[in-house]
């Protein structure tokens, strides 16, 4: 089990950025697939980013394509999400996930349950 634990939310002004941090505990992320989901008030949870620890293979909802970049650091143990040219409607709660590689063979990576540990969340606030 890994024990994940996000950091780098706050309040920023629509087009500027932020950069989200989740380290992992408890067991290594190489030969998992880290994944960032977010919730907005109101609404399901979603997909955002996601990324095959060992070999770097990135996946991104269409949504944030372009702006959203994932990357990590092997010697922290540590899975980014760089975000810019925020939005209003990028206003959430982010989350960190961890789960196991198959579900890149299966294409099923932007879905919740194919992630088995998660963080608890750090909130993104977009103002207009």
């Amino acid at each position: 089990q890994v024990q994940l634990v996000e950091s780098g939310g706050g309040l920023v002004q629509a087009g500027g950025s932020l950069r989200l941090s989740c380290t992992a505990s408890g067991s290594t992320a190489i030969g998992r697939v880290m994944g960032w989901f977010r919730q907005a008030p109101g609404k399901e949870r979603e997909f955002v980013a996601a990324m095959r620890w060992s070999s770097g293979s990135t996946y991104y909802a269409d949504s944030v394509k372009g702006r959203f970049t994932i990357s990590r650091d092997n010697s922290k143990n540590t899975v980014y999400l760089q975000m810019n040219s925020l939005k209003p409607e990028d206003t959430a709660v982010y989350y960190c996930a961890a789960g196991s590689v198959g579900m890149t063979y299966r294409g099923t990576y932007h879905l919740q349950n194919e992630y088995r540990d998660w963080g608890q969340g750090t909130p993104v606030t977009v103002s207009s």
